[in-house]
Parts: C-alpha cells; sequence; structure tokens
C-alpha cells in the first residue's frame, strides 16, 4: 500500500465523517446505557474481590 493510497482513503474517511457517519440503529441512548451498566458491573466485581478492607 502507497503511501497515496492511504492519504486517500484518509481523506474519505475524512469527507464521510463530516456528513455525520453514524449509522442510523446506533442509538447514543443505548450504547451510553449499556456501557454504564457494563462499568457498574466491572466495579462490582472488582469490589467482591477486593476482599482485604
Amino acid at each position: 500500500m502507497s503511501l497515496h493510497s492511504t492519504a486517500a482513503q484518509l481523506a474519505t474517511l475524512a469527507a464521510e465523517g463530516e456528513k455525520g457517519g453514524n449509522h442510523e440503529s446506533l442509538s447514543p441512548l443505548v450504547t451510553g446505557g449499556a456501557a454504564f451498566i457494563i462499568l457498574m458491573l466491572l466495579l462490582w466485581v472488582t469490589t467482591r474481590f477486593n476482599r482485604d478492607r
């Protein structure tokens, strides 16, 4: 892969980003909620295994 083709791909990605390239099926509320639940689950697991205090 040459430097020219890499630069062209990056330019294409940048142009798509300006159009709001989010996929229509991805809801920010669902994505954020799922991330929050996963982080809370990881926090709970971490505190269950850290019983030295």
